[in-house]
């Protein structure tokens, strides 16, 4: 499986720059292309820190009892 390149908590801070800035701008700054950002969007958009790390959490979990 491939490695990510950015962790659950680095993907919503900057989908939260999204808010600030443009698409664009954003996916630059970062290097990934808009479809990632928008893919991430998809994802993660409604979710905060505290959640992903819920989430992680809860996919641990299901790691190791599976």
């Amino acid at each position: 499986m491939k490695k990510n390149r950015y962790s659950e908590e680095q993907i919503v801070r900057i989908l939260r720059e999204t808010d600030r800035d443009t698409v664009l701008e954003v996916a630059k700054r970062h290097g990934v292309s808009e479809s990632s950002i928008y893919v991430w969007r998809k994802r993660f958009g409604a979710m905060g820190n505290e959640e992903v790390k819920k989430l992680k959490s809860h996919e641990s979990e299901n790691v190791n009892t599976g």
